[in-house]
């Protein structure tokens, strides 16, 4: 996230970036998530409760990365997610925002405790070139679940998304709109390799798909 920009702006991105995810229709059929963005002074901007449909800047709180809500708006709920945040935000220094939701059919993976195979081209072109892992299930908010989605996140250093078993999906980029589109490229990719099972299966790249990409897109720029 630029440190240009003012915590009144960037709640502003992350209104536009959750009217995005829903206009899409990719979010938690109830409306479920959790959205936050890195802002200035070791703090981060996130949604003070768990339903985000309908998001305005006013439900957005200041939360320090060591977990103190200065604002002192966060729904009691939301205070399990905290870390699930700021976690990532310390071991990631280029991650700028972070949603958390259950896509359906990415929760559909996650439920299986599979990874997401890549195998969907736009994938590349957001950086996602390796599968998206799954972190061991653990109650939500615990030591235990923490510790599961940050050894997973060192462990696969390409990735920017998590499926957490049994519970959703977490995905991390450099902005609210960058971390909305990913999120948008995995539900579709995950959405077809589904169908794509009636057809025999979704088939994987040829070898060096990704350097093609990353040529196709400077040629461009």
């Amino acid at each position: 996230m630029s440190n240009t920009l003012s915590n009144t702006q960037i709640k502003d991105e992350i209104v536009k970036a959750t009217e995005h995810l829903f206009r899409s229709g990719v979010m938690s059929h109830s409306g479920h998530a959790n959205i936050s963005a890195r802002s200035e002074d070791n703090e981060m901007l996130l949604s003070i409760e768990g339903q985000v449909r309908n998001l305005t800047a006013s439900g957005i709180a200041r939360v320090t990365l060591e977990g103190v809500d200065v604002d002192h708006l966060l729904d009691p709920t939301n205070t399990e997610i905290v870390r699930m945040h700021s976690e990532i935000y310390k071991l990631r220094p280029n991650v700028g925002a972070i949603i958390h939701t259950h896509s359906p059919s990415l929760l559909a993976f996650a439920l299986a405790a599979k990874e997401l195979p890549i195998r969907y081209e736009a994938l590349l072109r957001f950086g996602q070139a390796s599968n998206v892992p799954v972190a061991p299930w653990a109650p939500r908010g615990s030591d235990e679940s923490i510790t599961s989605i940050i050894n997973c996140v060192i462990e696969n250093e390409q990735t920017n998304a998590v499926l957490l078993a049994n519970h959703g999906v977490l995905v991390f980029s450099t902005t609210p709109w960058a971390t909305a589109a990913l999120l948008v490229a995995l539900e579709e990719a995950a959405q077809g390799e589904l169908a794509a099972i009636a057809l025999g299966g979704a088939i994987p790249f040829p070898q060096g798909a990704l350097k093609k990409v990353l040529e196709s897109i400077a040629r461009v720029h």
